[in-house]
C-alpha cells in the first residue's frame, strides 16, 4: 500500500472510534435472571456445558450402577477372601507385563506386627 493509502485508512479509522465511543459509553440494562444472581456469561456457559455433558454420562453412569449392584455379592466375597490388604505386598509388574501380587508369608506378617505396622515413606 502507498502512504497515501494508509494515511486515509487512519483518518477512517479515527473518524469511526470517535463516532463509535457515545454508542458503547450507552450500555443497556442488564436483562433479568442469572446475572442477578450474579453469574458472568463464563458461568452461564460452563453451567450450560456441566449439564450437557451430564446428560451424556448419564445412561453410563446408571448402567454402571446397574453393573455394580449385581456385581457387589461377587465383590464381597472377594474382599471376605483377601482378608486384609495388609497382608499382601505392593503389585509388581513382570517384564512380560504381568502383575503379581504376592501374599505375605506368616513370618514376614509376625515381623509387621512386631514392628507395630508402621508405613515407611
Amino acid at each position: 500500500m502507498c502512504p497515501a493509502h494508509i494515511a486515509v485508512m487512519k483518518r477512517v479509522i479515527a473518524a469511526f472510534c470517535l463516532f463509535a465511543m457515545p454508542a458503547l459509553a450507552e450500555t443497556p440494562a442488564p436483562p433479568v435472571g442469572d446475572v442477578d444472581r450474579g453469574l458472568s456469561l463464563m458461568e452461564q456457559g460452563a453451567q450450560l456445558l456441566f449439564q450437557h455433558m451430564m446428560k451424556q454420562v448419564e445412561p453410563s453412569l446408571q448402567d454402571m450402577t446397574d453393573a455394580l449392584k449385581q456385581a457387589q455379592p461377587k465383590i464381597m466375597d472377594l474382599m471376605a477372601m483377601m482378608g486384609d490388604i495388609q497382608n499382601f505386598h505392593a503389585p509388581m509388574v513382570l517384564p512380560n507385563g504381568d502383575i503379581l501380587i504376592r501374599r505375605k508369608t506368616p513370618a514376614e506378617l509376625k515381623l509387621q506386627e512386631l514392628q507395630g505396622n508402621e508405613t515407611e515413606l
